[in-house]
C-alpha cells in the first residue's frame, strides 16, 4: 500500500506555541499533522516544520519535492508586518510552489501563499470574525470543485482571523465567500503546477481549540464589543468546551443555531480530507511516486 509522506509547516513563533498551550489548546501544527494522519485513506507520515523560528533549518527546493502534500497552519503573525518570524515563511511558501507537491493553507496559510504570490492581505477594519463562520457560501466556480465534495452549498465554519485577503494573487479562483470576508476559500493554479487550496475558516478546528482561543485573546474581544464583559466573555467559553464534551447537547445547538456543518467533524473536515483524496493522491501518482 502507499505511504503519503507529508510536510505540516508551522506558522507560530516558539512564543504562539506556548501561549497556545498555556490557554488549554495544542500546538497547530502537532493536532493539524494528526488530523491529516487520521484523515488519510493510506498510511501517512507527517513532519513539521517551525518556519517561524529563527534558525530554522528550512527545506531547500529538493527537500520540498521530496513530500506528498504540504500544508501551512494558521497564525497569530500578521503578514504585512514582515520581518524575521514572518519573511521566511513567505519565502519557503515561494519555493514550495516552484514544484509539484500540491499545498493547502488554512488562515494564515491562505494569507502567506496569496502574498507570496503577489496578491495583498489586509487588517480587517471590523476587527475579527472569531467564533462560527456563518453562511459561508460556495461559488458558482467552487460548485463542483473537489475541495467542497460533500459539503453543502451553504454551511458555517469554526474560524478567527483579524486579517484578510483583500487582492487576491495572480492566479486565484474564488470558491467560497461570506458577508465578513469575500474570500473564504481559493484554488491557486501555482507556477510549478502543484495547485494550493486555501480556506480562511479552519477546518482543522475542534471547539475545543476555538475555546482556547477565545481564553488567549482576553479582554481584546470586549474592546471590539463582542461581549459586555469577561463574565459573558467566559460563559460563552463555557459552552465552546461543553460543545466539545458533547455536540449534541440540545440547548446548546439551539441556543447558537449550530447544524451538522460545525457539529459533525466529518463535514467539518471535509476539505482537508477531499485535498488528501483528490489533490495529494492522484499527484503522487502522476509524479511516479506510487
Amino acid at each position: 500500500m502507499t505511504t503519503l509522506r507529508l510536510l505540516v509547516i508551522e506558522g507560530n513563533t516558539q512564543k504562539g506555541r506556548d501561549r497556545a498551550t498555556a490557554s488549554g489548546g495544542r500546538v497547530a501544527s502537532e493536532w493539524y499533522g494528526e488530523l491529516l494522519q487520521h484523515l488519510s485513506p493510506v498510511p501517512t507520515v507527517v513532519d513539521i516544520c517551525y518556519a517561524a523560528d529563527p534558525g530554522a533549518n528550512l527545506p531547500d527546493r529538493a527537500g520540498l519535492d521530496g513530500y506528498d502534500g504540504i500544508a501551512v497552519t494558521g497564525s497569530a503573525l500578521n503578514v504585512y508586518d514582515g520581518g524575521p518570524n514572518v519573511d521566511p515563511q513567505i519565502a519557503l511558501v515561494r519555493e514550495a510552489f516552484n514544484t509539484r507537491v500540491p499545498m493547502f493553507g488554512s488562515c494564515w496559510g491562505l494569507q502567506v501563499a496569496t502574498v507570496a504570490l503577489g496578491g495583498v492581505v489586509r487588517k480587517h477594519p471590523e476587527g475579527r470574525e472569531i467564533g462560527i463562520g456563518r453562511r459561508i457560501e460556495v461559488t458558482e466556480a467552487g460548485h463542483g470543485h473537489a475541495m467542497f465534495a460533500g459539503k453543502p452549498r451553504l454551511f458555517d465554519a469554526i474560524t478567527v482571523h483579524l486579517d484578510d485577503v483583500e487582492t487576491p494573487a495572480p492566479g486565484t479562483t474564488l470558491l467560497a465567500t461570506n458577508g465578513w470576508s469575500p474570500v473564504q476559500a481559493v484554488e491557486i493554479q501555482t507556477p510549478g503546477g502543484g495547485g494550493f487550496w486555501g480556506t480562511q475558516y479552519h477546518p482543522e478546528y475542534t471547539f475545543g481549540e476555538i475555546a482556547a482561543v477565545f481564553r488567549r485573546y482576553g479582554d481584546a474581544l470586549i474592546r471590539q464589543g463582542l461581549f459586555p464583559d469577561m463574565a459573558a466573555q467566559d460563559a460563552f467559553v463555557a459552552d465552546l468546551d461543553a460543545l466539545e464534551a458533547d455536540p449534541a447537547a440540545k440547548p446548546l445547538v439551539w441556543k447558537y443555531g449550530l447544524d451538522a456543518t460545525v457539529l459533525d467533524p466529518a463535514i467539518r473536515s471535509r476539505e482537508l480530507k477531499n485535498w488528501l483524496q483528490h489533490s495529494v493522491l492522484p499527484t503522487k501518482s502522476a509524479r511516479g511516486r506510487g
